[in-house]
């Protein structure tokens, strides 16, 4: 008899909201985890494909000397111009869709988690069977990227949240949302999802 095909499951959420602490949590439970967002970036410097388009589109400065990302110029000449952000994520968007599809049939599991800050935003969600929002209160948010990212002020910081898609709206559009607050653990709330999502391939 034919094993059932894993699900794929989407883990999102905005910058700061802890989907990456989740995703530790699946990880140890035995589920593969695929992070998007560190794929796009790996992508994006050895593709030969990839990078081939990004030097076409925004010029050879987008690539230093050795072949790694130029991420200083990328920062300041494509990620803080929205119409270049578009450019830039068309060209990416795919490339992490197709090296998904690979990586899926390597694994085995009951199912698969993808983890993306922008499943909603990249319409990605759609080849996915169900999607987990990881939501978290914004102050809480901000306050945890200020102390991870150093480099980061709060402006940048709301600027990137402004940029993303409001946590009420990924709410509605998920299956599962798991609170990150003060008051809430997230364990017990990924276990509940754990055992509901293998309980639906028995």
């Amino acid at each position: 008899m034919n094993k059932p095909k894993p699900f794929l499951v989407g883990v999102t959420g905005g910058i700061g909201s802890g989907k990456s602490t989740v995703c530790r949590i699946f990880s140890i439970l035995g589920i593969p985890v695929y992070a998007a967002d560190d794929r796009a970036k790996w992508l994006m410097a050895n593709d030969p494909n990839l990078k081939k388009e990004i030097s076409s589109q925004f010029g050879e400065k987008s690539f230093l000397e050795d072949g790694s990302l130029n991420r200083a110029f990328l920062a300041e000449e494509v990620f803080s111009d929205p119409e270049k952000v578009k450019k830039i994520n068309a060209l990416v968007h795919p490339a992490v869709g197709e090296d998904f599809k690979k990586w899926t049939k390597e694994q085995s599991a009951p199912y698969l988690i993808k983890e993306a800050a922008l499943l909603f935003e990249s319409g990605s969600y759609k080849e996915l069977d169900y999607i987990i929002n990881v939501s978290s209160p914004l102050k809480i948010r901000v306050a945890r990227v200020l102390l991870r990212d150093p480099h980061r002020s709060e402006d940048q910081v709301n600027h990137i949240i402004d940029q993303q898609m409001p946590d009420e709206q990924k709410n509605e559009l998920a299956d599962y949302v798991i609170k990150n607050n003060d008051s809430k653990l997230i364990l017990p709330q990924v276990l509940e999802i754990h055992q509901k999502l293998c309980a639906l391939q028995k």
